[in-house]
């Protein structure tokens, strides 16, 4: 099973670093795990995880930012923060922008590393239920006739009933009744809901002038 949304992940090669981690997190009743280099995370660590990654930068063998590639690519249910030293702040930056959510510095403040470990683990949450609800969308569409995703690629685009029933020449009424079905088979309870469901799962607007028409 993948691992829990209360649960803070700990890499860096300086164990007193990590038993006060532990310490301190487990505390605040977080679930934490650490490892004492990036190996053994790549070794150890359910991909499926969900929850926040505190990331030394300075590490023997494979170096946090390396580590971070890894982790962005294969690990997306984990939140990266990267854990640094005073010099090592322009570091930092490079790993936010590649994709970590935060930086702290060494020495911790324990108020400080609370929120930060907080909103990391919040964000965590959030983009595995915007993935999960990705997913299920996908799965619905795949249900979608080619006449259906038509309809509603026009309905994306904000299109009237009446200008996608002309552009594939049927009639208004079988627009509303592609539109139920719609409804139906997306699982959505709204018209808005329908829409975002399917921007979340990739569907693109289409223009007028570009629906196609089958007969």
């Amino acid at each position: 099973m993948a691992a829990g949304t209360r649960e803070v992940y700990v890499v860096d090669d300086d164990e007193a670093i990590r038993d006060s981690l532990d310490t301190l997190l487990s505390s605040e009743g977080y679930d934490v795990k650490t490892f004492a280099s990036a190996r053994a995370f790549l070794e150890g660590c359910d991909r499926r995880a969900i929850g926040c990654l505190l990331l030394d930068v300075n590490m023997p063998g494979m170096d946090g930012l390396s580590l971070q590639e890894r982790v962005v690519k294969d690990w997306p249910g984990l939140a990266v923060v990267i854990v640094t030293g005073h010099a090592d702040v322009q570091t930092a930056v490079r790993a936010m922008k590649a994709g970590a959510v935060d930086f702290i510095e060494k020495p911790f403040d324990r108020a400080v590393l609370s929120e930060i470990v907080r909103q990391a683990v919040e964000r965590s949450k959030t983009a595995a239920a915007e993935r999960a609800q990705s997913d299920e969308s996908l799965a619905r569409l795949a249900l979608l006739s080619t006449r259906e995703r038509e309809v509603l690629e026009g309905l994306v685009a904000g299109l009237p009933n009446k200008t996608i029933a002309y552009d594939l020449e049927i009639s208004p009424r079988t627009v509303e009744i592609y539109r139920a079905r719609l409804m139906d088979k997306m699982q959505a309870k709204s018209l808005p809901e329908l829409i975002r469901m399917a921007v979340a799962a990739g569907v693109k607007p289409r223009d007028a002038q570009h629906v196609r028409k089958n007969t």
